[in-house]
């Protein structure tokens, strides 16, 4: 299965995989998300219902006042954070709420994460990179991780 590999400044570093979480709207931290369930609560939202809980949320911006931080953390608190966050456009706010709610965040990516990424792609964090398995996590992987399309690529500045 081909993967895509996004680059992008790394917000909280880690490396995390999981289910993608993918929407094409803004999301809205007060009001907008219960973060005793992890659920996108805000009615007109394309996601409105939908749980956020243990996956790797791809949203464009967030929305809303500062509050947004305060609604993230306490889904870490609760344990309802997703567990990776994918910004297509960071502010204080959303880097802020990255920050608090502790799971590895990426923005500012060579690519539209929104566009590129579908609800239900495996995805990867990796500081500052995101891959992704388009179709959900490859099959015949016997529980072990998907290959790292990361070990054939030279590092920055150099060529192969």
């Amino acid at each position: 299965m081909t993967s895509i590999i996004l680059h992008g400044r790394t917000v909280v570093p880690g490396v995390i995989e999981g289910e993608a979480l993918v929407s094409h709207e803004p999301i809205s931290g007060w009001g907008g998300i219960d973060p005793a369930r992890g659920v996108i609560i805000e009615p007109r939202h394309e996601l409105a219902g939908v749980c956020f809980t243990g996956k790797v949320l791809v949203f464009p911006r967030a929305k809303g006042s500062s509050g947004w931080s305060g609604f993230f953390q306490t889904t870490r608190l609760s344990g309802t954070a997703p567990i990776g966050m994918v910004i297509g456009r960071i502010s204080t706010k959303s880097a802020l709420g990255a920050v608090v709610t502790r799971v590895p965040a990426v923005t500012d990516l060579d690519q539209d994460p929104c566009a590129v990424i579908a609800t239900g792609d495996w995805v990867r964090i990796d500081n500052g990179r995101v891959l992704c398995w388009p179709g959900g996590r490859p099959s015949g992987m016997g529980g072990s991780r998907p290959p790292s399309p990361l070990a054939a690529e030279p590092p920055k500045g150099r060529k192969p």
